[in-house]
C-alpha cells in the first residue's frame, strides 16, 4: 500500500458533490525552459522559517547562468513542509511544480556537492506568491499572507470519501502522522496540519456510518494552525491536492493511486510511481530507474565502525551520502546483525548463507543474479584444511564462524556454549570457553567461533591461513554483492523457489509490502517497492515476481519485506510515511556526480 498523503498533480474531474468546478490540468510535462544554476554556493541553511513556524528544511543561495541570485529549498522539504506538488518531468535541469495554482511553475534545480540532496529554485513561487524571503544566519525567513481556515467539508462519492479545506488564502500543509493497514482492514489514522488558524465554525468532531472509506474525522485549532485528525478504511489511500480560486486542500480516500509520477530526478535516475495490473489485480508500484552509466550502487550500512545495529533507511542513506536507496537482506532485529552476503569494494564483510539468491554487480557495468554459496577454508602450517561455516554473519549454524574488525570491536556470543579462539597475525594466540561478556577482536586478526564443533589442530601457536571462494566461481569477478532472496527472475524467467533458498512455509505464500531490485533488457536498474494492492494486502512473492516481470525485469531478486520495505530520494521517503518504517541493518545506496556546472 502507498503508505503516505501523495500529491497528485491530477488532471480529475471534482466532482460537484462538494460544489468544485471542472477542472482539465495542464499536461504533466511542463513545456518550458529554465537554465540550471551554475556557479557556487553562496550561503547554505538547515532551517526554515515560514510566518514564524520554523521547519527542518535543508536550503541554499547560489547565482544562475545570468549571475542572477537564486535562492532554493530541497524538493524533499518543499513536498514534505510545504506541500509543494512536483509533476511530471524529462529534464532534471528543470522541476515542474504546483502550489494552489492552476498553471505549473518551473525551477531551476541545482544539486549539494554531495549529490545527496537537489535544490529547487523558490524565486519564481515566491514571486506568484508574495512572499518575503530573506536569510539570517542558518535560516531561511518566508513571510507570506497570513492564512485562515474558513471550512472542512466532508462528502462521499462512488469511489470514497472527499475532505475539502476551505483557505482564504494558501497555507503550508503536513502530513504529520499517518499509519499502516497492512492486512488491508485494520484502520488507518493520519494527521494533517495546515498552516492557517481556523475559524470557529470550522472547527469539528464526525462520526461517518458504515460503509464510508472515512470513519472518523476531527478538526481542531492550535497557535495559528488547523490539526485534522482522522481515520479510514485499511484498503483505502489518502491523496491531497490543491485547487485555486478559491484556495482548497482536497483530500480524497480512494482505493486506487490517483494518478503516475514520472520524474527525472538527476542524470541517470527517475522516480516512477504507477498502478501495474497483474492477474486482475492492480499493485501501486514506487521505484527508482538507474542507468549504471550515470550512477553507482553501492551496499550500505549504519554503523562504520560495525556491522551489529539498524537505523532507518533514512538515516542510513544520509549518513552513506547516497541520493537514493532502497532497503537490503535480512537481518535479525533482536541481536541486530545481518543474515546475508554483503560485500563492497572486493572485500566480503559478511558471507552469504542457506544458498539464497542475491545480486552481484561490478564498476564494468555487469550484473547478475544467482544463489550464492562461500567456500571458506582455514589450512594450518603442517596443511591440515578446516572449513569455515560463515565470516561475519549473524547466522548462527554449526560449524566455524569467523569474526573479524568489520564486525565491531568486540564479539558477544550468540549461542551457549561457544568455544572461541583467538588469530592474531596469522597464529592462534589464545582458547577460552565463551561467558556472556563481550570479548575483544583483534585489530590484527579475528576471532573463531566453534559452535558444537571441536578443532583440536587449532592449538595456541598454530600458523593459520584463511581463504575464500564463492561458488559459482564467476561470481569472484563482482565487487558489490547483496544478498536477499528468494531470486525472482533470472534470464526473463520467474524461478522462485523459496523452499530451495530455505525460506519455511509459509514466507512463500503470504502477502506482504515488498523491495525488490532488478534489472531491464536494456541495463536499467529498478529498484522497487510495492505495499498493499488495490482493495488488499500486499503481494505474494509469486505475484512481486510477476509485476517486476511485467516492468521488463530480466533479472530480479526479492529484497526484505514487510516493515522494512523503504525506499528513499534526496531526503525523503517516496514510498511510506517515515512513521511506519522500521529499522534496516542494509541496504543498497545510489550515489550520483553532481550535475552542476
Amino acid at each position: 500500500m502507498s503508505l503516505m498523503f501523495q500529491s497528485s498533480a491530477l488532471g480529475c474531474v471534482v466532482l460537484m458533490a462538494l460544489g468544485l468546478p471542472m477542472l482539465i490540468s495542464p499536461p504533466a510535462q511542463a513545456e518550458l525552459t529554465v537554465a540550471q544554476g551554475s556557479g557556487s554556493f553562496l550561503g547554505q541553511g538547515t532551517q526554515v522559517q515560514f510566518n514564524g513556524q520554523t521547519y527542518s528544511a535543508p536550503w541554499a543561495r547560489w547565482q544562475d547562468s545570468a549571475g542572477r541570485p537564486a535562492i532554493g529549498m530541497s524538493d524533499s522539504s518543499l513536498m514534505q513542509q510545504l506541500g509543494v506538488d512536483l509533476l511530471n518531468s524529462n529534464d532534471y535541469r528543470q522541476q515542474p511544480l504546483r502550489w494552489f495554482t492552476e498553471q505549473p511553475t518551473v525551477a531551476a534545480t541545482r544539486f549539494h556537492p554531495s549529490g545527496t540532496l537537489r535544490y529547487l529554485d523558490i524565486s519564481p513561487l515566491a514571486q506568484q506568491q508574495g512572499w518575503q524571503v530573506q536569510p539570517v544566519g542558518n535560516v531561511l525567513q518566508i513571510s507570506a499572507p497570513a492564512a485562515r481556515t474558513q471550512a472542512v467539508r466532508v462528502g462521499r462519492q462512488p469511489w470514497g470519501n472527499r475532505v475539502v479545506v476551505e483557505l482564504d488564502q494558501p497555507a503550508p500543509w503536513q502530513t504529520t502522522r499517518l499509519t499502516n493497514s497492512r492486512d488491508g482492514n485494520t484502520l488507518r489514522e493520519f494527521t494533517l496540519t495546515v498552516n492557517a488558524a481556523a475559524l470557529p465554525g470550522a472547527v469539528q468532531n464526525t462520526n461517518l456510518a458504515a460503509g464510508n472509506a472515512l470513519r472518523t474525522l476531527k478538526v481542531n485549532r492550535a497557535a495559528n494552525q488547523t490539526v485534522i485528525e482522522g481515520t479510514f478504511a485499511g484498503n483505502v489511500r489518502p491523496h491531497i491536492w490543491m485547487l485555486p480560486n478559491p484556495n482548497r486542500l482536497v483530500i480524497d480516500l480512494r482505493p486506487d493511486l490517483a494518478g503516475s509520477r514520472d520524474i527525472a530526478w538527476a542524470p541517470g535516475l527517475r522516480w516512477r510511481e504507477q498502478m501495474i495490473g497483474v492477474g486482475g489485480r492492480q499493485y501501486p508500484v514506487t521505484w527508482l530507474a538507474v542507468d549504471p552509466r550515470q550512477a553507482r550502487l553501492q551496499p550500505i550500512w549504519g554503523n562504520p565502525n560495525a556491522l551489529v545495529g539498524l537505523q532507518p533507511l533514512t538515516t542510513i542513506a544520509t549518513q552513506s551520502q547516497a541520493a537514493a536507496a532502497i532497503n537490503g537482506g535480512y537481518f535479525t532485529r533482536d541481536r541486530q546483525t545481518p543474515l546475508g552476503a554483503i560485500r563492497r569494494n572486493g572485500q566480503w564483510i559478511s558471507s552469504p548463507i542457506l544458498n539464497r539468491g542475491v545480486i552481484a554487480w561490478n564498476q564494468q557495468g555487469q550484473f547478475r543474479v544467482g544463489r550464492l554459496a562461500l567456500r571458506e577454508t582455514l589450512t594450518t602450517a603442517s596443511g591440515q584444511t578446516l572449513s569455515v561455516a560463515s565470516s561475519d554473519s549473524g547466522y548462527p549454524q554449526r560449524g566455524i564462524a569467523r569474526y573479524t574488525r568489520l564486525w565491531g570491536s568486540t564479539y558477544t556470543p550468540i549461542l551457549q556454549n561457544e568455544q572461541i579462539i583467538t588469530v592474531e597475525s596469522d597464529r592462534v594466540t589464545r582458547q577460552q570457553r565463551a561467558a556472556s561478556t563481550a570479548i575483544p577482536i583483534p585489530s590484527n586478526g579475528y576471532l573463531l567461533v566453534l559452535r558444537d564443533v571441536e578443532a583440536p589442530a587449532l592449538t595456541a601457536g598454530t600458523q593459520v591461513q584463511h581463504q575464500a571462494s564463492p561458488t559459482p566461481g564467476d561470481f569472484s569477478g563482482f565487487s558489490e554483492i547483496l544478498g536477499g532472496g528468494p531470486l525472482l527472475i533470472e534470464n526473463g524467467r520467474v524461478v522462485l523457489n523459496a523452499e530451495a533458498e530455505s525460506f519455511r512455509p509459509p514466507f512463500g505464500t503470504q502477502v506482504a509490502p515488498r523491495s525488490g531490485i532488478a534489472q531491464l533488457g536494456d541495463g536499467t536498474i529498478l529498484l522497487a517497492a510495492s505495499h498493499n494492492r488495490v482493495g488488499g494486502a500486499g503481494p505474494t512473492l509469486r505475484e512481486w515476481a510477476e509485476i517486476l516481470r511485467s516492468m521488463g525485469a530480466v533479472q530480479a531478486l526479492n529484497l526484505d519485506g514487510g516493515s522494512s520495505t523503504t525506499l528513499f530520494l534526496g531526503g525523503q521517503l517516496i514510498d511510506r510515511h517515515p512513521v511506519t518504517a522500521a529499522r534496516v541493518q542494509n541496504g543498497i545506496g545510489v550515489f550520483i556526480t553532481p550535475p552542476n556546472p
